[in-house]
C-alpha cells in the first residue's frame, strides 16, 4: 500500500536556532498541514510537513524520541538523525494534545516494529550461521547466491558417479552428502529471500510512484496557497513592515511563552503550598472536632461528677442521723442498764434479809 498519511493538522512550524540552539526560528510564514506517514512496506512513520514545495519536516520517529509539551500551545521534539529540534505551535491545546497522543502512540509502534526486525534479522542470520560452520571446505560464491546450475552440478555428478577411491584429502561419502543436502536447502532460503527481495523492491517501486503522485498533489495544493499568500502580500503595501512586526510578534510570542512557563511553575508551587494548607486545615478540623467531643466528654463527666457530690453528701446526712439515733438508743440503753442494775441490787438486798 506504500506510504499513506494517517493523521493531520494545522500548526506553526519552528526549528531551533543552530547558533544559539536556545532561541526559535519560524520556518513557516504561516500555519501548514503537519501530517503522519505510514510506511508499511518498512514499518516506518514519519512526520512530513510542506511549505510549497520545500519540505519543512521531515522527521523519523523512533522508540528514543520524546515529544515535550513546553506549554498549553507549544510542543517540541529532537531529531538526532536531522541534528535540529522542531517546535510546533497550535491553534488551541486540543489539537496539541491530539498531536502528542499520535506521537505517543506512533513511537510505541515504531518500538514495536523495530522489535520484530530484529526478531526477524536474527532468524534469518541463524541459518546462514550454522551453514558457514559446517563446511568449511565449501565457502560461499556469488554462484551459490544467484543459484545457478554450476553450483548444483558437482553435488549431482558425486551422488550419480561410482565412489573414487578414497585419498588422504577426500571426505567420506555421507559427510559429503549431508553437506550437499545442506547447501542445496540453503540455496532454496536464499532464492526464496530473493524471491521475496524483488517483491519488496517492485513494491517500493510502486509506492514510490504513489508517493511522487501524492507530492505532485501536494505541490499544486501548495502551490495555489503561496499564489494566495502572494495575492495577499501584494494588497499590503507594508509588506515589509508586516514582516518586521511578526518578528518581533514572534520574539514576544517567545518571551510570553517563557513567562507562561514561569507563571505556570508558580501556579505549581501554589498549589503545592495550598495542598499543604488544606492538609493543615484538614487536622486542625480533626483537631477541634476532637477537643470538641473531649469538652462534651468532659461535661458529662462534671454531671456525673456533681451526681455523685450530692449522692455522697445525701449519704453523709443519713450516716449523722443514724449516728444519732444509735447515740440516743445508747443512751436509753444505758439508762435501762442502770435501772437494772439497781433493780439487781435490791433484789439481792431482799434475799439476803429474808
Amino acid at each position: 500500500m506504500g506510504e499513506q498519511p494517517i493523521f493531520s493538522t494545522r500548526a506553526h512550524v519552528f526549528q531551533i536556532d543552530p547558533n544559539t540552539k536556545k532561541n526559535w526560528v519560524p520556518t513557516s510564514k504561516h500555519a501548514v498541514t503537519v501530517s503522519y506517514f505510514y510506511d508499511s512496506t518498512r514499518n516506518v512513520y514519519r512526520i512530513i510537513s510542506l511549505d510549497g514545495s520545500k519540505a519543512i519536516i521531515n522527521s523519523t520517529i523512533t522508540p528514543n524520541m520524546t515529544f515535550t509539551k513546553t506549554s498549553q500551545k507549544f510542543g517540541q521534539w529532537a531529531d538526532s538523525r536531522a541534528n535540529t529540534v522542531y517546535g510546533l505551535g497550535f491553534s488551541s491545546e486540543h489539537h496539541l494534545s491530539k498531536f502528542a497522543e499520535k506521537f505517543q502512540e506512533f513511537k510505541e509502534a515504531a518500538r514495536l516494529a523495530k522489535e520484530k526486525s530484529q526478531e526477524k534479522m536474527e532468524l534469518t542470520s541463524t541459518p546462514s550461521q550454522e551453514s558457514a560452520g559446517g563446511d568449511l571446505q565449501s565457502p560461499l560464491t556469488p554462484e551459490s547466491i544467484n543459484g545457478t546450475d554450476d553450483e548444483r552440478t558437482p553435488d549431482v555428478t558425486q551422488n550419480s558417479e561410482p565412489r573414487p577411491e578414497p585419498t588422504q584429502n577426500a571426505l567420506p561419502f555421507s559427510h559429503s552428502s549431508a553437506i550437499s543436502k545442506h547447501w542445496e536447502a540453503e540455496l532454496a532460503t536464499l532464492k526464496g529471500n530473493n524471491a521475496k527481495l524483488t517483491a519488496a523492491l517492485l513494491e517500493s517501486t510502486a509506492n514510490v510512484k504513489q508517493w511522487k503522485q501524492q507530492l505532485a498533489a501536494y505541490q499544486e495544493e501548495a502551490e495555489r496557497l503561496h499564489k494566495r499568500v502572494t495575492e495577499l502580500e501584494c494588497v499590503s503595501s507594508q509588506a515589509n513592515a508586516v514582516h518586521t512586526h511578526k518578528t518581533e510578534l514572534n520574539q514576544t510570542i517567545q518571551e510570553l511563552e517563557e513567562t507562561l512557563k514561569e507563571k505556570e511553575e508558580e501556579i505549581e508551587r501554589l498549589k503545592q503550598e495550598i495542598d499543604n494548607a488544606r492538609e493543615l486545615q484538614e487536622q486542625r478540623d480533626s483537631l477541634t472536632q476532637k477537643l470538641q467531643e473531649v469538652e462534651i466528654r468532659n461535661k458529662d463527666l462534671e454531671g456525673q461528677l456533681s451526681d455523685l457530690e450530692q449522692r455522697l453528701e445525701k449519704s453523709q446526712n443519713e450516716q449523722e442521723a443514724f449516728r444519732n439515733n444509735l447515740k440516743t438508743l445508747l443512751e436509753i440503753l444505758d439508762g435501762k442498764i442502770f435501772e437494772l442494775t439497781e433493780l439487781r441490787d435490791n433484789l439481792a438486798k431482799l434475799l439476803e434479809r429474808s
